[in-house]
């Protein structure tokens, strides 16, 4: 049988990604939730098969949808009589603000669930967590669509403090899991007021046998403990550092002889040892928020544990940071060393403001030097001047000199107990009963 090639057309791996979106029915559910208007050639959802497909081609700019998959030969299997043209980007712009009238959270939610439901993925837990997005230009002080988020100047988790920034908050279905809620917020948003909205809009979700939520240490506040225990929710959070409630069980696990074994796993190379976790569930009580304002004590479990892999990695980067900090340390013993004060009253200013004690200073003293111990003390000293009269001296003459002082500085690094690695924390407001230590 003979066989005519009329067009051959590079397609990479679109022709994947296009029946992944066919089997989700993507297009499908956006139609349902943004109705095509008669007048419109390309619906909500098929075009946001076309921005799919050029995103994951490598092509961003609304102009290039259209162009790029014609070179691909994608137009014609994407919708019968489909051409180029109605790829143009003033649709596709429409597109999006359509995208974003109807609640991106509610667009996004709705693929999330199909997705559940057509790989029949299992949701017992799902993980919340939030990033900054850095955004470049002038923006207005209020946005013009109502609901959208403004930006605005903060702590930016990717170290981009000079530029404006929103906040996104992401659940998905497990450790490396499915997307299935996504939140813009106001930039510079607090973590401990988002959490407590980004459960409700998981719960909202409506999933089937979800136990719980997973997030970071930015979850743990009385809000946010509060919420789950009067919705009956498990969660399972990290308790920062600076929370008294971790230094005091960290404490109690370092005095302990030992801590049940509650995982242990091999090593990852042939010379690592095994690694192990070792911890205990504890009851303690802590101040919680109900949602119509009431802050009560309540009884909540602690589970304390000591990680082999935790202390090793913290091991080693304290030492590397100690030798980082050293260098620094030793260029500021060098400057320190080389100033001369007139008066021992002089000497001891400076030595207060090296050490944030100097006027005007209030609240926590600064701490320049975190794994090095540095103390100051003065001591006068005689160094020879210039001359006050100019011309040769005559031979008789002593060296001008006089009576100095300066600063010098005694260093000590800093010792890191071994036994107080490997320590962490973990809040929940799961029973022992329902689910053990281990």
């Amino acid at each position: 049988m003979a066989i005519t090639v009329q067009q051959i057309h590079p397609v990479a791996p679109l022709p994947l990604v296009l029946g992944v979106l066919r089997r989700l029915e993507v297009a499908t559910v956006i139609d349902r939730l943004i109705p095509p208007h008669p007048a419109h050639g390309l619906s909500c959802g098929r075009g946001v098969e076309a921005l799919v497909l050029a995103i994951l081609d490598g092509h961003h700019a609304l102009y290039k949808v259209g162009r790029r998959l014609e070179e691909r030969g994608l137009v014609a299997l994407r919708q019968p009589g489909l051409t180029r043209a109605a790829l143009n980007d003033y649709r596709l712009g429409h597109i999006l603000d359509a995208l974003f009238a109807a609640n991106l959270n509610t667009v996004f939610g709705a693929v999330a669930l199909k997705a559940l439901e057509v790989y029949a993925i299992a949701t017992p837990w799902l993980h919340q967590d939030t990033t900054t997005i850095a955004l470049y230009g002038a923006y207005a002080d209020e946005p013009s669509s109502p609901g959208a988020p403004r930006p605005a100047y903060g702590h930016s988790k990717d170290g981009r403090g000079d530029l404006q920034q929103v906040l996104l908050s992401l659940g998905v279905s497990g450790d490396g899991g499915w997307p299935l809620r996504l939140g813009m917020r106001d930039g510079n948003t607090s973590d401990s007021v988002e959490t407590p909205v980004a459960i409700e809009e998981c719960l909202a979700l409506g999933l089937e046998g979800v136990h719980g939520i997973v997030a970071d240490s930015k979850a743990y506040s009385r809000r946010t403990v509060g919420l789950g225990l009067e919705k009956g929710l498990g969660l399972v959070t990290l308790v920062p550092r600076t929370c008294a409630v971790r230094q005091e069980l960290e404490a109690w696990g370092q005095q302990q002889p030992a801590l049940p074994l509650l995982v242990e796993k091999p090593g990852r190379t042939k010379d690592e040892a095994c690694r192990q976790w070792h911890g205990q569930s504890v009851i303690r009580s802590v101040e919680v928020e109900y949602s119509d304002g009431r802050v009560t004590q309540e009884a909540l479990r602690f589970l304390v544990v000591h990680s082999s892999q935790l202390a090793q990695q913290q091991t080693q980067a304290y030492i590397a940071a100690q030798e980082k900090e050293a260098a620094a340390v030793t260029a500021h013993i060098k400057q320190v060393q080389a100033r001369w004060f007139a008066c021992e009253a002089d000497a001891e200013a400076a030595i207060a403001e090296y050490e944030g004690r100097g006027p005007g200073r209030r609240g926590r003293r600064p701490r320049p030097w975190r794994y090095h111990a540095v103390r100051y003390h003065s001591l006068a000293e005689t160094r020879r001047t210039r001359r006050a009269r100019r011309g040769r001296p005559a031979k008789m003459d002593p060296p001008p000199i006089e009576s100095d002082y300066r600063l010098v500085v005694e260093v000590e690094p800093l010792a890191h107990a071994e036994e107080d690695n490997g320590w962490t924390v973990l809040a929940t407001t799961v029973d022992a009963a329902v689910c053990s230590d281990a």
